[in-house]
């Protein structure tokens, strides 16, 4: 191992993924390119074929590390490792970082006698010693080259040599013209040149370009890390496997550090050494993290290089944050833009800040913790003066702060001091946000907002901000965002604790807070905040603030056992509908007709839809992006119950989750997932489930992660799978309290429809029959059958009759196409019976029709109707049956399928061996009940060859062959052999 590369502890090997191990504290991560040119130059120098190689990059990119590494490898191979470095610091030295290698190799005892190097031996001698050239030695640099050109020869005469000159931008300008030498002659030298600079304007970087431009280098730029590489690099820092760093943690690092491995590594062990476990820092409010005290010292000399008006200008920008505006910087400083140019491109060059976006107008710097580290260097005068200087000349360009200058302007007034005036813009500039559909960001801003609170700020502001992060974060699903328990308690307790809000209006905030604890699933802590809330409302409340109440006390009563929850539930909606009418609460009102639509739809869709359709416009007059989009996103799935299109939901979706309205987006995937299940999708729907159910359980949504973990038990029982659809109920078991309703749905669309597939009608009944009555206790807002398969069941049993039909017709959600293959082939059955089979055969043929796109549902319904239309003679049973074995036997479902094989034999009909090769014959033939064997022999037969030639090619007897023809035949229907060898032309292309 070379003395440039330490060795690494012996326990700092951990198996990564797939049991590979992962990169150790020190190792390089990232790299594997520039590393994989580096290994080929190595074995070639080694060879005898050199070569040079530039890095270049912005500071803590890791050009020095990637060196070191080069310098490591080399090392194990034993050839000659040797580096220099070039200093800006002190009195210039001609030739440094050359010098510098000579001496390392000297003290190494690796430096060649001066005879060995002929007449150049007393060039290096004099290099040695520090003895200056004189004027007369016009060629001084071509001779120092051509001496180190033969110095590594010589040395690397054996092994090879790798030499490492580092920080190369603050070489002399004698260094850099030995260096063109070297790299015009390295090619034939047994040798390495590897040379390290950053990539701001300058000599340097010019040799660099050029030296690539004509073929005499390759140019390694190396790239800021990615989050996965960042993800590796902070396990590797801290001795952990990957799985075991905190998501959070990785986050953080790589919003503050842009990727560069300095400012990572830093950042990491300065996180990490704040907690009780490295890898799992304690959560911290979403401020950008303290500074490591070598990041700042980095940013203050990259600083200090440019100037006290570049140090005035950076601090300036610093106080707006990661991204700021040059004009308004401008205007602070009193420069123009001419003025300042000079001081931006070295900024820029420097790497502290970089532009952001087309044109001059916006600068961003390149990492945030650089932004920090400025505004810490600030003093308590500076700053206020700086701030003072900002918020003038914003307010100047940019009167009444539109669009997100508002939020600049907060954060000025926050570093000044001026509390009451950045909560308040804070908050406006939340309202904004809200209001162009940005809910995550409306999410941010409110916590900043609320983080500025003090017990002495005033009431009415304390309860605008508290008012409005609750509604974003139920909006968004941010619960990582809400106050502590503590806080929010000591703010609703008493009088209003401390901070002196009234109580009506702490019963709005508590009505909040009961919605987002129905959402995380808590309906008992839900229920407490009502209570409170009804309490605080007294006998005489606001219609404003007893529209929130009993919007939700409508949440609060979804999530009850109780018989009359749907009933009770839309008479507080309506009560909230005209609290909110009475005081102008467009957004309150939208939420009102929101949910009167969901409760209305199983029973009455065309209200339902009306409902959805005021909500959509009073969004939209009002410009309420929220509520519109959650109108959208019910209309879409009205829509999509009947013609079976899903795009648009598809689309609502997306629009959802790029608006940061989780929860909503999450309910929609409910449906989604069940409709991939309903066509037979069932990999679709594995995928979509375990990714929404894996964010829903990340983000504690209660009950969109029930509806989840319900979709995934009828995702098995509709393939037949009784053991892992037991699995996933016992999963949903501990969600249930967070979704009443979904006890009744448990039982019909899972554990009865796979009672079905297994051929179990009595248990299928006795399911069917605890779903209806878990929705006679509480009543189910999804289907679950009692609209479509529990009717065709009880009509085939004889228990229903046309009074049922005609009930559940009515029924909105009877309509459906899911239910209507049902509701349809009852209907049949019914005409059968009434002796009305050209009817019963017509609305079969209807039902098929709604039945196509549900494969299962689908065969499942011809299985179970065929035996009444046989006996009641409608409708085509054999081929239905037939259909339905085919399916369900190439399903894997035998016990459904050997049932229809059964009842095919009770009519009379021939039934098919199941042999293997059976997927060779053609679906058509295989519907008309023919065999293996028939097929081999009707492939001959539409070859018009003999039925003596076809009992010599099969070796079967002529006896034999005939049967089979015989039997295709009369199973196709044809008269003769030569009719069906015309009908079965394709058979033989």
């Amino acid at each position: 191992m070379s003395i440039f590369w330490p060795a690494l502890p012996e326990d700092c090997t951990v198996a990564g993924p797939g049991g590979a191990p992962h990169p150790r504290r020190g190792e390089l991560v990232g790299r594997g390119n520039e590393m994989g040119q580096l290994m080929l130059a190595l074995a070639a120098a080694r060879s005898g074929r050199g070569a040079a190689l530039f890095v270049t990059g912005e500071p803590g990119v890791g050009k020095t590390r990637l060196a070191t590494e080069a310098l490591a490898m080399a090392a194990e191979t034993n050839m000659v490792t040797v580096r220099g470095r070039a200093s800006a610091v002190g009195s210039p030295v001609p030739y440094r970082p050359l010098v510098e290698a000579l001496l390392l190799l000297s003290r190494a005892g690796l430096l060649p006698d001066p005879e060995e190097l002929g007449r150049y031996g007393p060039v290096m001698a004099r290099l040695l010693t520090g003895a200056r050239y004189t004027d007369a030695d016009a060629a001084s640099h071509l001779v120092v080259a051509e001496t180190m050109l033969r110095l590594l020869t010589v040395v690397g005469e054996r092994k090879g040599c790798l030499l490492v000159l580092d920080d190369l931008h603050d070489a002399d300008a004698g260094t850099l013209a030995v260096v063109e030498y070297l790299l015009d002659n390295i090619g034939h030298q047994p040798a390495v040149l590897l040379l390290v600079t950053g990539c701001a304007p300058g000599a340097a970087a010019e040799l660099a370009t050029r030296a690539r431009q004509r073929g005499a280098a390759a140019v390694l730029d190396l790239a800021p890390l990615s989050r996965p590489d960042v993800h590796l690099l902070i396990a590797a820092e801290l001795r952990v496997p990957p799985a075991e760093v905190c998501p959070d943690l990785v986050h953080r690092a790589v919003d503050s550090s842009a990727g560069i491995p300095f400012v990572v590594k830093e950042l990491v062990h300065d996180l990490s050494g704040r907690a009780a476990h490295p890898a799992h820092p304690a959560p911290s409010d979403p401020r950008t993290p303290s500074v490591p005290a070598t990041v700042a010292d980095s940013v203050r000399r990259q600083a200090g290089r440019l100037g006290p008006l570049g140090a005035e200008l950076l601090g300036m920008a610093a106080l707006f944050g990661r991204r700021f505006a040059l004009p308004v910087l401008e205007r602070a400083i009193g420069r123009d833009h001419t003025e300042l140019s000079a001081v931006l491109r070295a900024a820029v060059a420097s790497y502290l800040i970089t532009p952001d976006g087309p044109g001059t107008q916006w600068y961003a710097f390149r990492y945030p913790l650089a932004a920090e580290a400025l505004l810490d260097d600030l003093g308590p005068g500076e700053r206020t003066r700086y701030v003072r200087r900002a918020a003038r000349a914003l307010a100047d360009l940019h009167p009444g702060l539109p669009g997100t200058w508002c939020e600049h302007a907060a954060q000025l007034h926050e570093h000044a001091g001026d509390t009451p005036e950045a909560i308040r813009l804070y908050a406006e500039a939340a309202g904004r946000a809200t209001g162009e559909g940005a809910v995550d960001r409306a999410v941010e801003l409110l916590t900043r907002a609320h983080r500025l609170v003090e017990p002495d700020t005033a009431p009415e502001l304390h309860a605008t901000v508290l008012e409005r992060l609750l509604d974003a974060v139920a909006r968004s699903a941010r619960f990582d965002r809400l106050p502590a328990p503590a806080t929010v308690l000591d703010t609703l307790g008493g009088d209003g604790g401390e901070h002196g809000i009234p109580a009506q209006r702490r019963a709005g905030l508590h009505a909040r807070l009961s919605e987002i604890a129905t959402l995380t699933g808590r309906p008992a802590e839900a229920l407490w905040h009502l209570d409170i809330a009804r309490a605080l409302l007294g006998s005489h409340p606001a219609d404003e603030y007893a529209a929130l109440v009993d919007l939700s006390a409508v949440h609060v009563e979804l999530s009850r056992l109780a018989p009359d929850r749907l009933r009770t539930a839309t008479r507080y909606a309506h009560r909230a509908l005209e609290a909110a009418q009475r005081v102008d609460l467009p957004e309150v009102a939208c939420r009102a007709l929101l949910l009167l639509g969901q409760l209305a739809r199983e029973q009455d869709e065309p209200t339902a839809a009306a409902h959805f359709r005021r909500a959509r416009a009073i969004a939209l007059a009002r410009r309420l992006p929220v509520p519109r989009m959650a109108a959208d996103v019910h209309l879409a799935v009205v829509a999509a119950s009947h013609d079976g299109r899903t795009t648009r939901i598809e689309q609502t979706r997306r629009e959802a989750l790029d608006m940061g309205l989780l929860p909503l987006a999450h309910e929609t995937g409910f449906v989604l997932a069940l409709d991939r299940i309903q066509h037979g999708r069932f990999d679709e729907a594995r995928d979509r489930i375990r990714e929404a159910a894996a964010d829903a359980s990340r983000l504690g949504l209660g009950r969109p992660l029930a509806m989840l973990r319900l979709a995934e038990a009828v995702r098995y029982a509709h393939q037949g799978r009784r053991a892992e659809m037991r699995g996933a109920l016992e999963r949903l078991a501990p969600l249930l309290d967070a979704a009443p309703g979904v006890r009744a749905m448990s039982y019909g669309l899972a554990r009865a429809f796979c009672s079905l597939l297994e051929e179990r009608h009595e248990a299928a009944g006795q399911e069917f029959a605890q779903a209806l009555a878990y929705d006679a206790e509480n009543p189910a807002m999804g289907g679950f059958g009692k609209h479509g398969i529990i009717l065709l069941l009880g009509v085939l049993d004889g228990r229903m009759g046309r009074r049922h039909h005609t009930e559940v017709t009515l029924a909105s959600a009877g309509t459906t196409r899911w239910n209507h293959q049902f509701t349809g082939f009852a209907h049949a059955v019914l005409l059968g019976r009434e002796g009305r089979p050209e009817e019963a055969t017509a609305a079969a043929v209807k039902a098929l029709e709604a039945a196509e796109p549900f494969p299962v549902a689908h065969r499942l319904c011809l299985r179970l109707v065929a035996q009444s239309a046989y006996d009641d003679g409608w409708g085509t049973p054999v081929e239905w049956l037939r259909e339905a074995e085919e399916y369900f036997h190439e399903a894997g479902l035998q016990a459904v399928a050997g049932a229809g094989r059964a009842l095919l034999r009770g009519m009379g009909a021939s039934v098919r061996q199941r042999r293997t090769g059976t997927e060779r014959v053609p679906a058509d033939l295989r519907r008309c009940g023919i065999t293996v064997r028939e097929y081999e022999v009707a492939r001959l037969v539409a070859e018009r060859i003999s039925n003596k030639d076809i009992a010599g090619r099969l070796h079967i007897s002529l006896r034999t062959v005939e049967k089979h023809v015989a039997s295709l035949l009369q199973k196709t229907g044809h008269p003769n052999r030569t009719a069906f060898a015309t009908a079965a032309q394709d058979l033989v292309a």
